[in-house]
C-alpha cells in the first residue's frame, strides 16, 4: 500500500484515503518540541513508499492503528529508536522489542529525550525558571516555582506541551494552577 502523506509523526495517510496511527508510538503534537523533526523523520522513513500494514486494531477513537513495515524495517521501532516519539503500551506480537528500543532511545537520552524538550532548567532564559507541568495521571496542569516542594523533581516536558514561565501570571494565562506543594 503506497504512503501518501506523512500527517504528523506517528499518522500516515495511505492509498483510497485511509488514515493508520503507528501502534506503539506517541509522537509530539506538531505545534509542540520535537513535533515537527517527528514528522519529518517519518517523511523520510515512508512517504512515496510502499508499506505492508500488520495487526491493525481500531483504537477508542475509532482511528485505524497498525504496525507498519518498509520492506522488513518496522517503522513503529525506527521511530522510537530515533527519539522522536514516546512508547505508548500496547499489546502486539512486537511488544517487548519496541518496548526495549523506546527505553534505550530515553536511557540515551536523544529526540525529545534531550534537554532540547526535557529541561529540569531553562537553556533558553534560566531567568524564567516556573515549571509549568501536567499530571500525567490527571492531566491536571500546575506550575511550581523555586521552593516549592517538588520543584527540584519535576521535569519540563516541552513535547507534551509543559512550557517555562516568568511569572505566576504567566503560567496561570497558559492555564496552569499553582501547585499544592507550593506555599
Amino acid at each position: 500500500i503506497l504512503v501518501l502523506e506523512v500527517l504528523d509523526g506517528d499518522t500516515i495517510l495511505l492509498e483510497h484515503d485511509v488514515r493508520v496511527r503507528l501502534r506503539h508510538v506517541d509522537a509530539p503534537e506538531l505545534e509542540f518540541c520535537g513535533g515537527p523533526e517527528a514528522k519529518d523523520f517519518l517523511i523520510k522513513l515512508v512517504k512515496n513508499k510502499r508499506v505492508v500494514i500488520k495487526e491493525q486494531i481500531i483504537d477508542n477513537y475509532g482511528r485505524p492503528m497498525a504496525l507498519v513495515y518498509f520492506g522488513s524495517t518496522l517503522v513503529n521501532s525506527e521511530m522510537l529508536k530515533s527519539g522522536w516519539a514516546r512508547y505508548h503500551s500496547d499489546n502486539t506480537s512486537q511488544t517487548e522489542l519496541i518496548k526495549k528500543i523506546a527505553d534505550e532511545a530515553k536511557k540515551s537520552r536523544i529526540g525529545i529525550w534531550s534537554s532540547l524538550c526535557y529541561q529540569t532548567t531553562n537553556p533558553d532564559n534560566p531567568k524564567c525558571n516556573i515549571k509549568g507541568n501536567t499530571d500525567k495521571n490527571s492531566t491536571a496542569k500546575n506550575y511550581y516555582y523555586p521552593g516549592c516542594a517538588q520543584y527540584n523533581f519535576t521535569i519540563v516536558e516541552k513535547d507534551l506541551g509543559e512550557n517555562w514561565f516568568c511569572s505566576a501570571e504567566e503560567a496561570q494565562k497558559a492555564g496552569f494552577t499553582k501547585a499544592a506543594t507550593c506555599h
